[in-house]
C-alpha cells in the first residue's frame, strides 16, 4: 500500500514541481512549506473526540518534533488565496453573461457605462457583487485583463473570469482548483460515505486533427454545460437571494478541465524515435 501511495503522490507532485522550479523555488524551501501544510492539516483534522490536537499529538501524526511544530504554529497566518475576491469577480462576470438586464437582445453581454444609471456597471456590481465597491472591482477586472475600460465604457473581453494579465490571480485559481480536485479524490479514496462526482474522458493515441476537433467541441459544450449548471446553482445561493430562508452554508460546484500531457510524444509508428 505504501509503495502504491508513493508512486501516486510522486506522479501528482510532478506538475507542482514543474511550477515550483519555473519560479525558482528550491527543494529546501518546498520542504519548509510542506512542513507548514502538515502542521496545519494535523491541527485542523487530526484531533481526538472533536478536540483540537495538542502539540504532542501533532508531532506524533506528522513526525515533526514538538519544537518545530510550536515554531510553525506561531508563524503569522499570511496564507490567503484571494478566494473571496475572486468569487466576487466571478459572480459579477457571470451575472453580466446571464442577467438579461445587462445583455443585448441577442443575449450577448452589453458594453456598460461606469456610472449610476440603471444599466451601468455599478448596478451590475450592486446586484451580483454584494457590498464590494464598483470602482475596486472594476480596477481588479481591468488589472487581470477581463474587461476594457475606456472613456467611461466597460466592455467584457472574455466569456468568463479569465485573469490572463495577472500571474498572482492565476496562481490563486491554480491553488483553488487543484485543492478542490484533490479534496474530492481524497474523499472518494476514504470510501466511508457516498462518493462524490468524479468523471473524465481521455484517450492516449488521438490524431492531431482529432485533438483540435475535440478541443473546439469541448470548449463549446463545456461552456454550455457550465452556464446551465451556474443558472441552476445560483438559485440556491444565499448571496444572490437575501430573502432565501433555507438553512445551511456550503461551498459546492463542478469543475471542467482539459486533459493533455506536457510535450507528449507522437506514438505513431511513423513518428517513433529509436532510443539512444
Amino acid at each position: 500500500m505504501h509503495e502504491s501511495l508513493q508512486q501516486a503522490v510522486t506522479k501528482v507532485l510532478a506538475p507542482l514541481v514543474r511550477l515550483l522550479m519555473r519560479h525558482g523555488v528550491s527543494h529546501a524551501e518546498f520542504v519548509n512549506w510542506a512542513k507548514q501544510a502538515y502542521v496545519n492539516e494535523a491541527g485542523e483534522h487530526f484531533g481526538i473526540d472533536g478536540k483540537p490536537p495538542t502539540l504532542s499529538r501533532i508531532a506524533i501524526v506528522t513526525g515533526i518534533n514538538r519544537k518545530e511544530v510550536k515554531r510553525i504554529r506561531e508563524l503569522p497566518s499570511d496564507v490567503n488565496t484571494g478566494l473571496s475576491k475572486h468569487n466576487r469577480a466571478v459572480r459579477v462576470v457571470t451575472g453580466w453573461l446571464q442577467d438579461q438586464q445587462f445583455q443585448t437582445p441577442q443575449g450577448k453581454p452589453r458594453t456598460l457605462t461606469y456610472g449610476d444609471n440603471t444599466d451601468s456597471f455599478n448596478q451590475l456590481v450592486k446586484r451580483h457583487g454584494g457590498d464590494v465597491p464598483a470602482r475596486a472591482l472594476l480596477d481588479e477586472l481591468e488589472r487581470v485583463g477581463t474587461v476594457k475600460h475606456e472613456e467611461g465604457k466597460v466592455t467584457l473581453l472574455h466569456q468568463g473570469y479569465v485573469p490572463h494579465q495577472s500571474e498572482s490571480a492565476l496562481l490563486d485559481i491554480f491553488a483553488t482548483s487543484a485543492t478542490d480536485l484533490l479534496t474530492t479524490l481524497d474523499y472518494n479514496l476514504n470510501g466511508e460515505q457516498q462518493r462524490r462526482l468524479q468523471m473524465s474522458v481521455a484517450y492516449d493515441n488521438v490524431t492531431t486533427e482529432g485533438r483540435e476537433a475535440f478541443r473546439q467541441l469541448s470548449a463549446t459544450e463545456g461552456l454550455k454545460l457550465l452556464r446551465a449548471l451556474d443558472a441552476s446553482l445560483s438559485v440556491h445561493d444565499q448571496g444572490s437571494d437575501r430573502g432565501n430562508t433555507a438553512t445551511g452554508h456550503h461551498r459546492v460546484g463542478l469543475g471542467l478541465y482539459w486533459i493533455e500531457d506536457i510535450d507528449a510524444p507522437d506514438v505513431s509508428a511513423k513518428g517513433r524515435k529509436e532510443d539512444d
